[in-house]
């Protein structure tokens, strides 16, 4: 039985990584890096991710994750809001954002990899001038120390206002470290066993893969593959070559793969695969059923939030009996639903979802202004997600409060888009929203009111917003009216705007 790592079919072994990791954690020593600071990391999809977040474990420090597609002005002001102290990222992507932002704290840049070069176009003028991180371990020695109790992920979310707020977990000594409760995961939520071989190719910097492979490595025996992008041929290929028995896949990757030619669907032997775990968006009901009838019952849904951590899990057969449910709380913890006057309500009932895991540290936002007493009902929390418990327990979601849209796994934020799209000249005023979409879950609608004697199309607002936001988060489509709708107090009617695109769907999320 072997633990090792890989990065498409480039191994690490486990003793390297852990030589390698450590080596790392001398680094961020060295510059300054102590206990409870906060590390940014700007990378694609590599092992040195891994190695980022076992250095961080040794030191003690948090770490950040920054979406690479974001734009320099949007990575920087998380950068600046987390307090992070020190930068890792792939060299086309630290040259890239110095060269369009001050970066007031040191930079360390990792070699892009062949493998990500071949999957993603670097603009071959792009040379990073900061310290090479490779170098600096090749002439570093390891700490010697045992790792700390482990901080964890900085993930970064977003609220009505549109601004980025980082969530930060408190470190409560009273409860077991957060590593020893990924090990303990390992088994109860992603039914791994000796031998595993897992598989991701989503983004890292989500918080979802990022927390799998935690969690694979924390067990020290599942290997670990990660794709440093997804392709879905190429993830059947590596099923059959690796013997891979257990894989994140999300709906947008399943609408892919189920796609592609059936002699390229049946040229694979997928056998060894026996799990496949969802999260994020929204599963359509028919795309589970063809999956599972070519690959089997192996799919679980699990539904989570980067506050909390995956609270609930629902297997294939479950799936077919309780139809659009996310499944039952997982164990030890515990789900109320509660309506707008406190009160707890009982089965069938639909209002707001608070969850309490009590094997996960209680959470904090970077700059919330304010209390979190909205998101509290004592022990519970909740991130804004309507629905309701039936009679044994599942929980179901019919909508979501937050008002936010979720395209191919990524939370996006409308008062963001909305910000930047209302100083185009020719936009009187805006409003963005989520519609459905058979392979992102959600695309994002731009509802449009223009200026008299003015006309925008989808080419302009593109042209326009493509300096000030990331790509993903560009409207996919445009709706003209000649008024948008208001209530009195001046807050636009989205779920006008919105029922059109859903009310066809059966759900509203």
């Amino acid at each position: 039985m072997t633990n090792d790592l890989y990065l498409g079919s480039r191994k690490t072994e486990r003793k390297q990584f852990h030589d390698r990791a450590r080596r790392i954690a001398s680094i961020l020593i060295n510059n300054g890096i102590n206990e409870d600071d906060v590390v940014a990391v700007l990378l694609r999809n590599d092992t040195v991710y891994v190695e980022m977040i076992e250095a961080c474990r040794h030191v003690g420090a948090y770490y950040v994750t920054l979406n690479w597609h974001a734009s320099p002005a949007e990575i920087m002001e998380i950068v600046n809001d987390s307090g992070a102290k020190l930068l890792v990222g792939h060299s086309d992507l630290t040259a890239k954002l110095t060269s369009h932002a001050p970066c007031e704290i040191p930079i360390m840049a990792v070699p892009t990899p062949s493998e990500i070069l071949k999957e993603y176009t670097v603009d071959p003028t792009l040379a990073s001038d900061h310290s090479d991180l490779n170098e600096l371990i090749s002439s570093t020695n390891p700490v010697e120390t045992a790792p700390l109790r482990f901080r964890g992920m900085m993930s970064y979310t977003s609220g009505s206002t549109g601004r980025p707020k980082g969530i930060r977990r408190a470190l409560e000594e009273n409860k077991p470290d957060t590593y020893e409760t990924y090990a303990g995961l390992a088994e109860v939520l992603v039914k791994l066993s000796p031998g595993a071989r897992f598989y991701t190719a989503a983004p890292l910097y989500h918080s979802a893969p990022n927390a799998l492979s935690t969690i694979c490595m924390a067990t020290n025996y599942t290997e670990l593959y990660i794709s440093p992008k997804f392709d879905p041929e190429t993830f059947l290929a590596d099923v059959e070559r690796f013997g891979i028995t257990h894989c994140y896949i999300v709906p947008t990757m399943m609408v892919r793969l189920l796609k592609l030619p059936k002699p390229i669907r049946e040229k694979y032997d997928t056998s060894t695969l026996r799990f496949g775990l969802s999260t994020g968006s929204a599963w359509p009901r028919d795309v589970k059923q063809a999956m599972i009838e070519w690959f089997g019952p192996i799919f679980y849904e699990t539904y989570g939030a980067s506050e909390i951590g995956f609270m609930t899990l629902v297997s294939s057969e479950e799936s077919m009996e309780k139809p659009e449910s996310v499944g039952k709380v997982l164990p030890g913890g515990s789900i109320k639903i509660i309506d707008d006057e406190n009160n707890e309500l009982s089965a069938g009932e639909v209002g707001s979802i608070f969850v309490y895991l009590p094997m996960f540290a209680d959470f904090t936002y970077s700059n919330t202004e304010g209390d979190l007493k909205g998101q509290r009902h004592g022990q519970h929390a909740t991130v804004g997600d309507i629905g309701y418990l039936d009679e044994d327990g599942y929980l179901f979601i019919t909508d979501r409060k937050k008002d936010m849209i979720i395209s191919g796994g990524a939370n996006i934020f409308p008062a963001e888009i909305e910000a930047a799209l209302i100083k185009m000249p020719e936009v009187l005023d805006c409003a963005i929203f989520g519609a459905p979409h058979p392979e992102f879950g959600e695309m994002i609608v731009a509802a449009v009111q223009c200026v008299p004697g003015n006309n925008v199309s989808l080419e302009s607002i593109k042209t326009f917003l493509s300096s000030r936001i990331a790509s993903f988060k560009i409207p996919r489509k445009l709706d003209i009216h000649d008024k948008l709708p208001r209530e009195d107090s001046g807050k636009i009617f989205k779920q006008r705007l919105r029922e059109p695109y859903w009310s066809e769907t059966g759900r509203q999320v």
